[in-house]
């Protein structure tokens, strides 16, 4: 019998702004092309809590302030606890833009009340206001966060760049939990700090849409492996695919970017 995965999707049809749920494709694909077997389960108004628990893989996308807040009147109580439980226990995930602004402890839009978060995450984030320039265009990071990074080493033999593109008025500042990684161009989390993402247990928090994994189909892989080894409890080794046309792609970007000292 083949490998199977139960990927969650949180909130499909409120937080995929932005193509986020390209990530959900993407992840979908390279199961496939290497035999794996993958259902995607909604995790959404119609989900209950028990639902929550069933899942491998979770994937949050981007959403607007108005649908963030219908999200998180859903995301209470047993869901919430739920979700913290699994991301706690390693359960690995990728989360865009709206998505780690709910794993914080709150948000605060441009304009209404503050949207309060998990609290998952040891971070915050603030709209300056609705006059504030947005943070929109082409970000690049250098993963930092441990044992990403080393994960990732292994599996590529260096510390890949990660490539994507933001499009966020909020700031997220983050207070004990680490950053996912230094900003090389763009914005990252703040425009301030130089840091771009969170990162905890196996979870990834960041503002890169792209979307993020057909850009950087290493971290697709990580995700998957990461999550078929904590569900078989085994070494999990993925058939290498033909990336060609992604590398090709990342390479020409980091020419235009003026990063071409980091292609190898």
């Amino acid at each position: 019998m083949p490998h199977t995965l139960r990927l969650g999707w949180l909130y499909p049809k409120l937080m995929s702004t932005y193509g986020d749920r390209g990530n959900v494709i993407c992840l979908q694909r390279r199961a496939q092309w290497r035999g794996l077997k993958v259902e995607i389960i909604p995790l959404d108004q119609s989900a209950d809590a028990e639902v929550f628990t069933t899942v491998d893989l979770i994937v949050g996308g981007g959403a607007q302030d108005r649908q963030q807040e219908l999200v998180m009147r859903d995301l209470q109580g047993a869901k919430a606890e739920a979700l913290k439980h699994q991301l706690d226990q390693g359960t690995p995930g990728v989360f865009t833009c709206g998505a780690p602004q709910l794993l914080g402890h709150y948000y605060e839009p441009a304009l209404g009340q503050r949207i309060e978060g998990l609290g998952l995450l040891d971070l915050i984030s603030k709209h300056p206001g609705p006059e504030a320039r947005r943070c929109i265009g082409n970000v690049v990071f250098e993963v930092v966060a441990s044992p990403l990074k080393e994960a990732l080493q292994t599996q590529v033999g260096a510390v890949p760049l990660v490539i994507g593109f933001e499009n966020h008025g909020g700031r997220t500042y983050l207070q004990s939990v680490s950053p996912l990684g230094k900003v090389k161009t763009g914005y990252g989390n703040n425009g301030e700090d130089g840091y771009e993402g969170a990162f905890h247990q196996n979870t990834i928090a960041t503002y890169a849409h792209g979307p993020l994994l057909p850009k950087n189909p290493f971290l697709a892989d990580w995700l998957l492996k990461t999550a078929l080894e904590r569900k078989y409890q085994e070494t999990i080794t993925l058939e290498p695919l033909d990336d060609q046309l992604a590398e090709q792609a990342r390479s020409s970007m980091l020419r235009r970017l003026g990063l071409a000292e980091a292609i190898s």
